[in-house]
């Protein structure tokens, strides 16, 4: 190996040396001092292992995994509150029979560790978007989020798509007086649109049909009722009825709100928005930012009527 060859090998592990190694030992050695002193969450792993961790760290790994690292500052703040408050009360709500508080995948908060941090971003770029969100949950350190006194249940989602935000009533069994129809926030409305195609025996199989039409007809699916907001609600299809969220689950599509085009030997739906559409649009709250709006004003724009306090 000649001479140019090792001072360029050096002086590049001296680069990660310095901006990936000695920052996440620091970070590592000083925080250790605070652990004991911060609330704990009980987070279940891939490999259904329990591993026990601060509060604040754990957003770390929550806002990294939920929102792009490279949005706004004042958006990576909601979504860090956001977060905050969801699993607080995830572990207020918990009983003595629960064996965590949260997971890492979307049935309650995405959260991905430090190594799939590095793998996401690569080596260069972790240290600049780990400490950008880091950043994000340190100066909105212990902020929540109530109504009338309470934890609110802080749902979010990706996009509204060209739809308001929905209300909770619409999406699930119950609604509450801050999870209401609000305008999404976003610039590009139609940011997400996918196009989906599945052929009759595909398409009934899904729906559980035990007989299999052999081809589409026109009248085949029918929108009986929509929301407020306009996204499907109810349908039927050949006479069987399916809640919208039912037959988005079954069919794994993006939202609630599409359209179709039926063949005789398939059909194609398109899908609008990415999520459930209720609580915090996080492109409509990247676009807030932008804007200029501050995370506490994007907060109290998806969350009507919230206060945002500081625990102790």
């Amino acid at each position: 190996m000649n001479q140019k060859l090792i001072r360029i090998t050096a002086g590049t592990l001296a680069v990660i040396l310095l901006i990936v190694v000695i920052p996440f030992v620091l970070n590592n050695i000083l925080g250790s001092n605070n652990k004991k002193k911060d609330l704990q969450v009980r987070l279940h792993l891939e490999n259904n292992d329990i591993h026990t961790l601060p509060l604040e760290e754990y957003l770390i790994g929550v806002v990294a995994a939920e929102m792009p690292a490279v949005f706004e500052s004042e958006a990576l703040k909601a979504q860090a509150v956001a977060a905050r408050t969801y699993a607080l009360k995830r572990k207020n709500d918990s009983t003595s029979e629960d064996t965590f508080d949260v997971d890492t995948t979307e049935k309650t908060q995405a959260w991905i560790s430090t190594q799939e941090m590095i793998k996401k971003w690569g080596v260069i770029n972790y240290w600049k978007y780990h400490r950008k969100i880091s950043k994000a949950v340190e100066e909105t350190q212990g902020m929540v989020l109530t109504y009338k006194g309470q934890l609110i249940d802080a749902v979010y989602h990706s996009s509204s798509g060209r739809r308001e935000t929905e209300r909770a009533g619409e999406v699930w069994s119950t609604n509450v007086g801050y999870l209401v129809n609000v305008s999404s926030g976003e610039v590009n409305t139609l940011r997400y649109v996918k196009y989906m195609t599945f052929d009759t025996n595909t398409f009934y199989k899904l729906l559980e049909f035990q007989q299999i039409p052999s081809q589409f007809s026109v009248n085949d699916l029918l929108v009986l009722d929509r929301t407020k907001a306009g996204r499907i609600k109810t349908l039927a299809i050949r006479n069987r009825i399916y809640s919208a969220t039912d037959f988005r689950k079954r069919l794994q599509l993006p939202s609630t709100d599409f359209e179709w085009k039926i063949h005789v030997d398939k059909i194609e739906l398109m899908v609008y928005g990415n999520g459930h559409g209720v609580g915090m649009s996080q492109y409509g709250a990247n676009d807030l930012a932008k804007d200029g709006k501050n995370y506490k004003e994007i907060l109290t724009h998806y969350y009507q009527g919230i206060d945002i306090n500081r625990i102790t």
